[in-house]
């Protein structure tokens, strides 16, 4: 069975003011949502490292739209040897110390989402064929259940070290739309306001009920083949 890479191509094409329009409804009474992202074009192919949108938390109780780089830190006993680290694009076993760290409410995030592509692992497939998902053929936005930091490392050599923000998503079983294609996982996927309040407010063992597969029937086919999903 092939596609064992999880899910390392998404696409965000919504506009900035479409993500603060959806995350209103998180908003409780005195918090607002601070743009600092700049200014985002659509993105119809996003690959480890690429800088994405995240919604974090932010200062005197609000929240922040700004971008990090996809990829958390690699545990060091991977690192061994090698002279830099590309990152961690998706993070399943949320027990493991490495992880635990981040797993508090002031380095959880939601990463917004219009599709996201798993590699065909159905037999007779073309080798690295990807299958696009999203919630509906209109690709509305969807949020991913991620964790961020700021890190310091060496992400490409031609950069040398950097101080950067990064961020990963977790993922869980997969449900009956990814099961056929790819098995193993999906990324965790968060469709209604109160599952992303939860996800950022709530205390960890609440929070991490919510790693769990996207209930059959909310996923969609919407192209094959291909590196980007510009719709």
């Amino acid at each position: 069975m092939r596609g064992d890479v999880i899910c390392n191509l998404y696409s965000q094409t919504k506009s900035q003011d479409a993500m603060r329009q959806v995350f209103r409804d998180v908003l409780e009474q005195g918090e607002e949502l601070i743009d600092s992202a700049g200014n985002l074009a659509a993105a119809p192919g996003i690959f480890p490292d690429y800088p994405a949108p995240i919604i974090r938390r932010g200062e005197a109780g609000n929240w922040s739209l700004t971008t990090a780089r996809w990829g958390m830190p690699t545990p060091p006993v991977y690192l061994t040897g090698k002279r830099r680290d590309p990152g961690v694009t998706h993070i399943r076993n949320t027990g493991s110390p490495h992880w635990r760290r981040w797993l508090g409410m002031e380095h959880r995030c939601l990463v917004p989402f219009t599709s996201f592509s798993e590699l065909d692992g159905r037999a007779g497939a073309p080798r690295n064929h990807p299958i696009w998902f999203a919630l509906a053929q209109d690709r509305p936005l969807g949020f991913f259940a991620g964790i961020r930091t700021e890190w310091t490392s060496v992400r490409k050599l031609k950069e040398g070290e950097v101080t950067t923000e990064l961020f990963a998503f977790l993922t869980c079983a997969p449900n009956a739309e990814i099961r056929p294609i790819h098995p193993k996982a999906m990324p965790v996927v968060l469709t209604r306001p109160e599952e992303w309040r939860i996800w950022l407010t709530a205390d960890t063992p609440e929070a991490l009920k919510l790693q769990r597969p996207l209930p059959d029937g909310l996923l969609q086919i919407v192209a094959e083949g291909t590196r980007a999903d510009p719709a």
